[in-house]
């Protein structure tokens, strides 16, 4: 078994929050527990993850994505999101706030089963229980090549199309998500699709880099976006919203009644339920808030 080593910084003051809770009663032990998932989960314990987000957890939030139905069958197991997640230390254990934590986690696995999902108004246990349901895009318009942008030059005969939890899309995407990650997005693109670890990596680095104008969702998850005059005057205000306005929000935002914005929030819903967030922050939606383009 691993052990924590602690600098010398922090050793008085775990000794001292130890001793505390030697002599505390149930409730101050409670929080005893949840800070230590949380100082687990900040100095480097890979378990973050698990701990707002169980097994158990993880099978009642996608209930039907291994279905005969569901053409990523048995592809995105829980053992390639955790593994995932350990490449990102900074996600869902960026605050000390547990609700925070727990919040973005909710938000993240939201965004991507809305981007994979297979459900319907009359689906089986209600349309947001399907997530996770395809691993890529099945008809795509195009090949998904800007050959304006010439950083990340287009290799002849691949597609760019979505692949992956959040439907990675574009060479100027897979470029820089190979880049970071060690794989080859331009050469290979399809790796997004034959590998699940590699896939929530790739979703997850899609939601932990900005790209400028854009922030990161997770720093508006977490707390740590500050909008620019020109976010202000479109409106962009920080909450679920705005992460659906940095992956679609062309399509989708400053528009009411628009179905797809509408099963991202049913979607942020259902999984804060089962995940036990107390508050789903402000801002839903982004009927009112202009597009970054």
């Amino acid at each position: 078994m691993a052990r924590l080593l602690l600098s010398p910084v922090l050793l008085p003051f775990f000794l001292a929050a130890a001793s505390v809770v030697s002599n505390a009663g149930v409730a101050e032990a409670w929080h005893w527990h949840v800070w230590r998932h949380i100082f687990r989960g900040r100095y480097g314990h890979h378990d973050h993850i698990s701990s707002i987000v169980s097994e158990d957890d993880y099978a009642s939030l996608f209930l039907h994505k291994d279905d005969a139905a569901c053409p990523a069958k048995g592809f995105y197991n829980y053992s390639a999101f955790v593994s995932a997640a350990e490449r990102f230390p900074e996600f869902g254990s960026t605050s000390r706030n547990f609700d925070t934590r727990r919040r973005e986690v909710a938000a993240f696995l939201a965004q991507i089963s809305h981007e994979t999902t297979g459900g319907w108004a009359t689906a089986p246990d209600g349309p947001f229980a399907w997530g996770l349901c395809f691993k890529e895009e099945l008809t795509p318009p195009s090949n998904y090549c800007d050959a304006n942008n010439t950083q990340w030059p287009c290799v002849p005969g691949k597609s760019y199309h979505g692949r992956g939890p959040m439907q990675l899309s574009w060479n100027y995407n897979y470029g820089p998500a190979g880049e970071a990650l060690d794989f080859d997005g331009l050469g290979n693109p399809e790796v997004v699709a034959s590998d699940p670890a590699v896939a929530f990596k790739a979703a997850l680095w899609f939601w932990m880099t900005p790209q400028p104008p854009k922030p990161s969702c997770h720093d508006v998850m977490v707390g740590r976006y500050r909008p620019t005059t020109a976010d202000k005057a479109a409106n962009r205000r920080t909450g679920f919203g705005l992460t659906t306005n940095i992956i679609n929000g062309g399509l989708e935002c400053n528009r009411t009644g628009n179905a797809q914005a509408d099963d991202r929030v049913g979607y942020y819903r259902r999984y804060g339920d089962i995940l036990g967030v107390r508050n789903l922050g402000p801002n839903l939606d982004c009927a009112n808030q202009l597009p970054f383009s």
